[in-house]
């Protein structure tokens, strides 16, 4: 398996993963639709055109879910049980259409688990920035992790 079991997930581990992904018009439309947002600043360019940013923002929830899941190969495939919730989620700077989103991960804290000796809980710190190096967002997730067999 990719993912790392809760003892490889040692305190200040770091992850820079790669690749990138840039992020379409498509992305951002089908998100938005699936997730029934009828926000037009996600969906309508005339409209975005007369914000302040003159363009159509990325929906942030799809920029949230893009920097968890570049995330995943590099820590937790195959091995989490599941996500225990998202603390600290900042979206510093927007997204754009054409954005290319990078994902660096720190492991910040982990322990054992109390009631079930076979997994851990560790909290990572994903931070998404856009090409330009500005953060998109960052957020802080608690994961329920196997142990090693």
């Amino acid at each position: 398996m990719a993912g790392k079991y809760f003892e490889e997930l040692e305190i200040g581990r770091t992850f820079a993963h790669e690749p990138g992904r840039t992020v379409t018009e498509t992305d951002n439309l089908l998100f938005t639709a699936l997730t029934l947002n009828p926000q037009p600043l996600h969906l309508d360019a005339e409209f975005a055109k007369n914000t302040q940013h003159g363009q159509i923002l990325v929906n942030s929830l799809f920029t949230l879910a893009l920097v968890v899941g570049l995330s995943v190969g590099d820590t937790t495939l195959g091995t989490t049980i599941g996500n225990l919730g998202f603390d600290k989620t900042t979206f510093p700077n927007p997204v754009f259409l054409g954005d290319t989103i990078r994902v660096t991960t720190t492991v910040v804290d982990r322990r054992e688990s109390r009631s079930r000796p076979d997994r851990g809980i560790v909290t990572f710190e994903h931070v998404g920035t856009n090409q330009r190096g500005e953060v998109v967002c960052s957020c802080l997730r608690g994961a329920m992790m196997m142990r090693q067999p």
